[in-house]
């Protein structure tokens, strides 16, 4: 089953969902309509549904169909269910998203470092820090550490924009998955200039460390987010698993 064609019927009906094209609660087009729609088997409609269903976006009721129950979540969640770009959480939520570059670098790993991202020593690695704003809020510190040598030419410019996107667009990498780490930490006197907090106001930061992985099992990302309190709001679809 070519991967290409379920990921863009699942894309295509996601994005309609979200775009309410298709209500909320309202049964989407049945089975037959849709395969007709993408020209598509069976297997692989049903499987953009499994995922559709895996990520909290329908339901599938037997004997009537699937259903749309969706709903939009506040402009400050994030998705722990998938791997996203901040400048794609912010158009799935429809806000206003811009990335400044505060520090662009290289430099080799050593044993702490190595023992905190996960990268080998001497390990050559990018490392940024970027500060994310919604709505002209700045609302997240990035600390990113990325191996050059499985992704070459990045640049400062494109640092700013989307790297995800220069990985897969540019790079043509597949990101398969990524390992997160939530904490609470105190806050550092970096976050308090960045973030515009004040330390009498907070005193603690939440952290979401993550380790990301291409299809070829190289980790090619660590990166330790450090979100505002007052504006952390993660958001994630659960699935019982039966025994």
């Amino acid at each position: 089953m070519p991967k290409s064609i379920y990921e863009n019927i699942y894309r295509d009906l996601k994005q309609k969902i979200e775009q309410k094209i298709f209500a909320y609660q309202e049964l989407l087009p049945s089975e037959h309509t849709l395969i007709q729609t993408y020209g598509c088997s069976r297997n692989t409609l049903r499987r953009a549904i499994s995922r559709l269903v895996t990520d909290g976006y329908v339901q599938t009721i037997q004997g009537k169909g699937v259903r749309n129950i969706y709903e939009p979540v506040e402009q400050t969640a994030f998705t722990l269910g998938e791997i996203e770009s901040f400048e794609e959480s912010a158009q799935r939520s429809g806000n206003r998203a811009f990335t400044k570059v505060l520090l662009f670098t290289e430099f080799e790993i050593n044993e702490k470092l190595s023992l905190c991202t996960g990268f080998p020593i001497g390990a050559r690695v990018y490392y940024i820090q970027r500060l994310h704003y919604l709505n002209d809020i700045p609302l997240i510190l990035n600390h990113n550490y990325f191996l050059q040598e499985a992704i070459p030419g990045l640049t400062k410019e494109i640092a700013e924009k989307s790297i995800y996107q220069y990985l897969e667009q540019t790079l043509h990498m597949t990101i398969i998955n990524s390992k997160r780490i939530m904490t609470v930490e105190k806050m550092t006197q970096i976050d308090e200039k960045y973030l515009n907090m004040n330390s009498e106001d907070y005193n603690c930061m939440a952290v979401v460390s993550s380790q990301t992985y291409n299809s070829d099992g190289v980790m090619f990302e660590y990166t330790q987010s450090r979100h505002r309190p007052d504006y952390f709001r993660f958001y994630d679809n659960a699935v019982r698993k039966p025994f």
